[in-house]
């Protein structure tokens, strides 16, 4: 496998490049909460959500569902002009739950309404492989004929028995079935994992990203499980925290630089790392910001001669 066929010096595909080829200019997402739920949440498939998942550690502050969008990504552009540098345009991200999880017709109106906003590029449309059906791709085919789409899906695990651990109601053969359909559409995907999950060994970790590596997928975030309050595995860690196996930040970066070097270098990689508000992380083992910890992680990937497909496999 031939080094960096990605066109940048970067040990790993990076997202920020990729998005500067696709705009011509840096890109900013602005996060919306649309008031959504999940079907492992309101009974549909089980109730109180997925163990580690509590989204108010991820939400910035401007994000509340009784906002209408507009007012959202309103804020959002205002809250980042205020901290990061300012950028031309935006996505509006549609992150907090399952944001394909409801009538067409209202989903309609929510996407459009983003979209109609003239600082808005297209959209991160975060969601389950479960919550997706032809109706709902007619929509997503249409918007992603005009606009930059992409649907993030949660696959989280590629092995069941952690899935059922986790309590996230689908298969990972749902998560395959979801992202090919999305491509025989031509609808961009993402995908979502989490490594330290109950269950898992690292062998079984990097394992998953030969498996990772098969999908049509265009972008991947990787994190590493953080214990989250009011979580059942938050719940289940103060009761018990020596039944967890979590990442030491060296011993993490080795693993997600390895993880790297079996997935596919076409996969564009937009996040190495979590990175929750701090009065919700019930073991901050690290302290240090995410920025850091990717700087590390080039650092480790440049010092080792290590890049994302190096030992790839595509047969």
């Amino acid at each position: 496998m031939s080094k960096h066929t990605w066109g940048h010096s970067r040990p790993f595909n990076a997202a920020s490049n990729y998005i500067r080829k696709v705009f011509g200019s840096r890109i900013q997402k602005v996060t919306i909460n649309a008031g959504f739920t999940c079907p492992n949440r309101d009974g549909t498939k089980a109730t109180g959500g997925c163990a580690f998942c509590n989204n108010r550690a991820f939400n910035p502050s401007y994000n509340d569902p009784a906002k209408p969008i507009s007012q959202q990504i309103e804020e959002g552009i205002r809250f980042h002009k205020n901290r990061y540098r300012s950028a031309p345009k935006y996505l509006a991200y549609f992150q907090a739950f399952s944001n394909t999880y409801g009538n067409v017709e209202h989903l309609g109106k929510l996407y459009w309404e983003a979209l109609n906003r003239e600082e808005i590029a297209g959209l991160v449309i975060g969601t389950r492989p479960d919550c997706i059906d032809d109706s709902i791709l007619d929509l997503l085919e249409d918007i992603a004929k005009k606009y930059y789409l992409v649907v993030e899906f949660g696959i989280e695990s590629v092995y069941n028995k952690t899935l059922d651990v986790i309590n996230r109601g689908h298969t990972y053969e749902e998560s395959v079935a979801a992202i090919e359909k999305c491509d025989e559409r031509n609808i961009t995907t993402g995908g979502h994992m989490i490594f330290g999950l109950p269950g898992e060994t690292r062998q079984m970790m990097i394992d998953s990203a030969k498996e990772i590596s098969k999908l049509q997928l265009k972008y991947l975030k990787l994190h590493q499980l953080q214990i989250i309050k009011n979580t059942e595995i938050g719940r289940e860690y103060i009761e018990n925290p020596s039944k967890f196996k979590l990442f030491e930040l060296e011993e993490y970066i080795e693993f997600v630089s390895e993880y790297l070097c079996y997935l596919n270098p076409e996969i564009v990689v937009e996040r190495l790392a979590g990175e929750a508000q701090p009065n919700y992380n019930l073991n901050r083992r690290w302290s240090i910001r995410y920025d850091q910890v990717l700087q590390m992680i080039e650092k480790y990937m440049t010092e080792n001669n290590l890049w994302q497909g190096k030992l790839y496999n595509k047969k």
